[in-house]
């Protein structure tokens, strides 16, 4: 084992890498008799091929149907016969399975999260049955106004670029889809270096290490696939800013009404003032789009602004559902309060405001040994480290207000437009 360090803090997180790369991140917390533990590969729907749109969600709803020794019905036996939780999701950015359990079943489960993730079977009567849930999803997508938005937003924004395409795929990729498709991504992509551990709970660090390293330390990547970083740097199409305006009639009661704006990475000194710029415009009830566009003018049935963690380019979004015949003063509304940002500074009681709501749903968001192991295994697999859960605070803490309106003024420029309704709202 390499490289092993230390984070002091009340809950001390200890990071190990295993000599085939394995990443282990542990945090001992004895307050309740739970271990949950976030397994999260290096690969979502960013590093997939266009005409494979859809395979890393196909995957991992396949993964827990079937291994080289387990039927479907056994593995869920065997889950729930110890009272366990185990599932599993995918990202833009990674694939993820999650466990949870009492401590003296941990070894167990842990055993079987690694014969799920080493040798899945994927059968095809399984195959069969999620591709064909994935295709209802997304013809159920296409009737919900707001997913046709976010949709075409995110095409328009992204281009040739992974993140435009959305994480179930397309009905066209979905269908093509095969069960040698889902076992190639796997023997890609599915390998000890290009994966992280996070285990918070009722062991400690040198119990928790030593379970990894009985069910995964035999592990090695294949020699035919065994670089140093596996896939990490994967080429992708470049993000060319080109704001316009999108939209699609559909007969709805509401029309979707959204603005979008490129921002940078995660790994962008400007990111933590735009975390807070989004908590301040559509976090919540108290928030500037809520109180400005529901509470005084009554636009709005919902309205909201959010800024996504992403590798690549992110993007910055305010929306809002409203009355078909409201939806051009809806957006020059949305577009008024953003544009705002840049214009004048946010007084220090709003900034400090949006601070204190920023970082109190930041701690209640790691109270519980899941939201532990699930937030130190994201920054870890981001490739932020373990220092970032003290640096992001600690950032936040220290943005001015003058500091806050630079950054927007560098973003916050000319928007893409989405919109969805009806033909005489939006057309």
């Amino acid at each position: 084992m390499l490289n092993s360090t230390l984070q002091p803090a009340a809950l001390p997180l200890h990071r190990t890498v295993l000599s085939n790369g394995l990443v282990v991140l542990t945090t001992e917390n004895a307050a309740a008799d739970i271990v949950a533990a976030r397994l999260f590969v290096r690969v979502g729907s960013r590093y997939e091929a266009p005409q494979k749109s859809g395979v890393s969600h196909l995957l991992t709803s396949v993964l827990t149907k079937g291994t080289a020794r387990l039927s479907s019905m056994e593995i869920a036996e065997q889950i729930e016969s110890v009272g366990a939780s185990l599932g599993t999701d995918s990202s833009p950015d990674y694939c993820l399975l999650s466990l949870k359990t009492v401590s003296r079943d941990f070894a167990e489960m842990l055993k079987l999260a690694a014969e799920l993730l080493r040798s899945p079977s994927f059968p095809e009567s399984e195959v069969e049955l999620e591709q064909r849930l994935t295709l209802q999803g997304i013809r159920s997508m296409q009737e919900q106004p707001f997913a046709v938005a976010q949709k075409q937003l995110r095409q328009a924004m992204y281009g040739d670029h992974p993140y435009a395409l959305p994480g179930l795929g397309t009905e066209e990729t979905v269908a093509q889809l095969s069960r040698a498709d889902l076992l190639h991504h796997h023997q890609t992509h599915f390998r000890p270096d290009n994966l992280v551990i996070s285990i918070t709970g009722r062991i400690t660090p040198e119990e928790a290490i030593a379970l990894v390293s009985e069910a995964f330390g035999d592990w090695q990547a294949p020699l035919k696939n065994r670089a140093p970083v596996p896939l990490l740097s994967a080429p992708t199409p470049s993000v060319v800013s080109n704001p316009h305006r999108v939209a699609t009639p559909q007969d709805t009661q509401q029309a979707i009404v959204m603005l979008g704006y490129l921002t940078p990475s995660v790994h962008a000194e400007d990111y933590m003032a735009l975390k807070l710029l989004s908590t301040y415009l559509g976090n919540g009830l108290s928030s500037r789009l809520f109180v400005e566009l529901r509470e005084k003018q009554g636009l709005a049935y919902e309205v909201s602004a959010y800024y996504p963690t992403r590798l690549d380019r992110s993007q910055f979004i305010a929306y809002m559902g409203t009355a078909p015949g409201n939806v051009a003063i809806a957006l020059e509304g949305l577009h008024r309060e953003v544009s705002r940002l840049a214009a004048e500074p946010l007084s220090e009681d709003e900034l400090q405001s949006a601070k204190n709501k920023l970082l109190g749903q930041y701690a209640l968001g790691k109270q519980t040994n899941a939201q532990i192991a699930q937030i130190y295994g994201w920054y870890e697999t981001l490739g932020l480290g373990i220092d970032f859960d003290t640096q992001f605070q600690a950032a936040i803490a220290q943005i001015t207000p003058e500091a806050a309106q630079v950054v927007a003024q560098r973003y916050f420029t000319e928007p893409y437009v989405s919109l969805v309704g009806p033909a005489s709202a939006v057309g």
